[in-house]
């Protein structure tokens, strides 16, 4: 059932999280699991399960996603920051509900594994 992940969860207010930045369009916590000094997720309202399931009605809310994105890292106080969608399991992705990871507050090197 869509929006029966642990994002879901916390969009529902069932499981709490560290909020950066809320509106009615997506929500940004800080990832429990941080992989840098600055680790945000960003993730949107409307339970779509990956990048792969996205669709041209979704195409604001995906450019909605990417600015958010970059207005908290600046919010963060980062200069520069690593953006990263994993679409599908074989590219890591392990909750299925789309997701952006902002990264940053140390250098990243390339390729990231």
């Amino acid at each position: 059932m869509p929006g029966e992940t642990i994002f879901g969860k916390i969009l529902k207010g069932e499981i709490p999280c560290d909020e950066v930045f809320s509106d009615d369009r997506c929500l940004v916590f800080r990832d429990l699991q941080p992989q840098a000094p600055v680790h945000l997720l960003v993730i949107p309202r409307k339970p779509i399960e990956s990048l792969i399931a996205a669709n041209r009605e979704d195409s604001e809310l995906l450019g909605h996603l990417l600015l958010v994105a970059a207005e908290v890292a600046q919010k963060e106080g980062l200069e520069s920051w690593r953006t990263v969608i994993n679409s599908g399991k074989d590219a890591g992705q392990t909750v299925f509900h789309l997701h952006l990871h902002v990264i940053g507050g140390r250098a990243l090197t390339w390729p990231p594994g």
